[in-house]
């Protein structure tokens, strides 16, 4: 399956170098790609506000279903180097009820952006 993730310049840069080698989205509500992601699949790399850079592909993928303060100090311990979140991040995310991470392989960048039409405020498609 594909899917269409919006970052921000300073995640995908840290991705194509291989310094991020899990992207996590944390959220309140239930949403995309909360339950929406397999290993195997392959995600698109939009910049916020810009075109399509590269992708990459899911190795593995973990879902927390409202996680407590013991697995959010799990995830920050086990997995906090290779999400390399901005330090107030976990400040921010004390509350979450959805997380997912997906661990990355396979990334490539982009000479030609692929034309995929997306003008909504979501940062997450699954395009099918």
């Amino acid at each position: 399956m594909k899917h269409l993730g919006v970052f921000d310049s300073n995640t995908t840069k840290l991705i194509f170098s291989g310094k991020k080698k899990i992207d996590g989205r944390f959220s309140k509500i239930k949403i995309a790609p909360f339950g929406k992601v397999n290993s195997g699949d392959t995600v698109l790399m939009k910049v916020s506000g810009e075109e399509i850079v590269g992708q990459f592909t899911i190795s593995k993928v973990f879902y927390f279903d409202h996680p407590d303060a013991a697995d959010l100090e799990l995830i920050l311990k086990r997995y906090g180097k290779d999400l390399i979140v901005p330090k107030n991040f976990w400040n921010t995310h004390e509350k979450v009820n959805f997380v997912t991470l997906m661990f990355l392989r396979e990334v490539s960048k982009f000479l030609i952006a692929p034309e995929v039409p997306k003008k909504d405020l979501r940062p997450w498609v699954v395009l099918g």
